[in-house]
């Protein structure tokens, strides 16, 4: 039987971040640094989180609630220890169409029911499985889900008002025929904040590009409002932002209830939620972990944010993850430890309540050119393009699939799509690393010192769906002159099922041609799998054996004349 191995991850189920702050110490300095950096990366959300969920189809102030408890509760839970969380960008294309079609509460439920697949998916520690969805999927999601959110803001960016219409083409015929009503003014700050955005950083990095450009915009905003030149803004479009914390309300009744049968129609929706939010939370903590040295717990993050979103429905919030520009941003002014997003949530919540007034002034069209950077940044079309120009042709081509079936279709579509190119590339590339070498046979004997009517046949990879009928290949042609063939299995770490039968079938096969088969060094996974199987010694027919040196002398030894 093989060994069980007692590894940290067997000892330890779930290691979350706090854990870690536990064993290394706290103390007044590393709550300093988190001050700061909480304090840095909240006026980057401040904005953000109700940008995007004006984006989602939500009032600006849920994204608020979304930053200030799915902030605190998958800091506290979650397995990363830099990781600030919140809505982010990638939702957007999933949610949008859930608020279309099935109102706040459909939104909310929808997200409850990622946070219980994360959950599961944490449970079952399929954390690391998600790490390897292959870089093609994600790059392709990431810029697609760029190229939607762009075509969302335009109609607010001139002053025409959200786009109607399910497509993207839908919503850009929309666009292009409404041009002619479009709104100068807006259209004017819509340009502001966007110039903002971008010179801002070249000027200075102390000051946050959105707090500068938000501000620019509000004041202009202000002035064309006075000279009898209206804008859209929060306060006009939604009433502006209340001056109330979070409270407990019931996702399936926040604005009428909701039925079993919608709540059904709502799984699919969930599980891309889910995908996208393990994907994108993931992703966020692997960039942290780069840029501190330090190393998270994948299961436990996906618990985190399960909990996370979980816990926000229940709040008023919507879908929540690990959001990766303002972890980047919280790391880069000096954060350490989970308090920094607990901090952060804290200052989204104080500035609600103190500067809720104000926040109404902020005009649609500023909000829309936020975005368009956010949507830029995104994209990442150098990394894009270059990507199409080197990576191998089947990477490039799950790469413009994925890309494609966002844009055109959504992320429910692309998300399921994507995960079945996912395994088929993942058999392409397990056909193209297992290998096996035949050597020996009526004529090839000598070549290795086996006797005549000996084979030697070496098997390379883990013998797995796709990769099995591959490394078997070579046998089909073994047969005259043939009374032993010596199988080494000792560079094939897992065997599936379909390894299984590919080995049991060639096995047959040699044995009704008389020929006997050795197995050697077969290793722990596989001896496992082989004992369950049935396999034993059956003298004449099959043999197993621990060393192949000891193999191979016994074999030259029972062939000498």
């Amino acid at each position: 039987m093989p060994r069980r191995f007692v590894t940290e991850e067997t000892r330890v189920p779930f290691a979350s971040a706090l854990r870690g702050v536990r064993a290394r110490g706290y103390g007044s300095a590393d709550f300093r640094a988190d001050l700061g950096a909480g304090l840095s990366v909240g006026v980057v959300a401040l904005p953000l989180s109700m940008a995007l969920a004006i984006a989602s189809g939500a009032p600006p102030h849920l994204g608020l609630f979304t930053a200030i408890v799915g902030g605190v509760v998958i800091a506290l839970t979650g397995g990363s220890m830099h990781s600030v969380s919140g809505p982010t960008a990638a939702f957007v294309v999933i949610l949008a169409p859930i608020t279309a079609r099935y109102g706040m509460s459909g939104l909310l439920v929808a997200s409850l029911l990622a946070g219980v697949v994360l959950v599961a998916m944490g449970l079952m520690r399929l954390g690391r499985l998600i790490q390897f969805i292959p870089h093609p999927v994600t790059t392709g999601f990431t810029a697609g889900i760029a190229v939607v959110i762009a075509v969302l803001q335009l109609g607010d960016l001139v002053g025409i008002g959200p786009l109607t219409g399910e497509r993207v083409w839908e919503r850009l015929g929309y666009f292009v025929s409404s041009l002619p009503s479009a709104h100068w003014p807006d259209a004017a700050v819509g340009a502001l904040t966007l110039i903002a955005m971008i010179l801002s950083p070249r000027i200075t990095k102390r000051v946050p590009a959105p707090l500068i450009a938000l501000t620019l915009a509000a004041l202009a905003g202000i002035a064309l409002d006075q000279a009898g030149f209206p804008i859209a803004t929060i306060d006009s479009r939604f009433g502006g932002i209340p001056a109330l914390p979070p409270v407990p309300v019931l996702p399936w009744d926040f604005d009428g209830a909701l039925t079993w049968s919608m709540a059904l129609e709502l799984a699919p929706s969930a599980l891309a939620i889910a995908m996208l939010g393990a994907i994108e939370s993931l992703l966020c903590a692997v960039v942290a972990d780069g840029m501190t040295s330090s190393k998270h717990d994948p299961d436990s993050e996906l618990l985190g944010v399960g909990l996370g979103n979980l816990v926000v429905p229940f709040f008023g919030g919507f879908a929540a993850t690990g959001a990766i520009a303002r972890t980047a941003t919280a790391i880069r002014a000096g954060g350490r430890t989970p308090v920094t997003g607990v901090v952060h949530a804290g200052f989204v919540l104080v500035a609600m309540l103190i500067l809720a007034t104000w926040l109404g002034y902020i005009p649609m069209a500023a909000m829309a050119g936020l975005l368009l950077v956010v949507a830029w940044n995104m994209s990442d079309v150098r990394h894009f393009a270059r990507m199409v120009r080197i990576a191998p042709r089947s990477d490039v081509t799950v790469l413009l699939v994925c890309f494609a079936l966002t844009v055109v279709f959504d992320m429910v579509v692309a998300v399921a799509v994507g995960v079945v190119l996912a395994a088929l590339l993942f058999m392409r590339r397990m056909v193209e690393i297992s290998g096996a070498r035949l050597v020996g046979g009526e004529h090839g004997h000598l070549a290795e010192g086996l006797p005549p009517g000996v084979v030697f046949y070496d098997i390379a990879g883990p013998l797995f769906f796709g990769a099995a009928e591959k490394a078997f290949a070579a046998l089909t042609v073994v047969g005259s002159g043939v009374h032993t063939v010596i199988m080494d299995l000792e560079d094939v770490p897992a065997i599936d099922a379909t390894g299984l039968v590919a080995l049991e079938s060639t096995i047959e096969r040699l044995n009704g041609l008389g020929i006997k088969v050795v197995l050697v060094g077969v290793q722990p996974q596989p001896q496992t799998v082989l004992h369950r199987a049935g396999f034993d010694d059956r003298p004449g027919l099959l043999e197993i054996s621990d060393h192949l040196s000891d193999t191979i002398e016994q074999v030259i030894r029972d062939n000498r004349p």
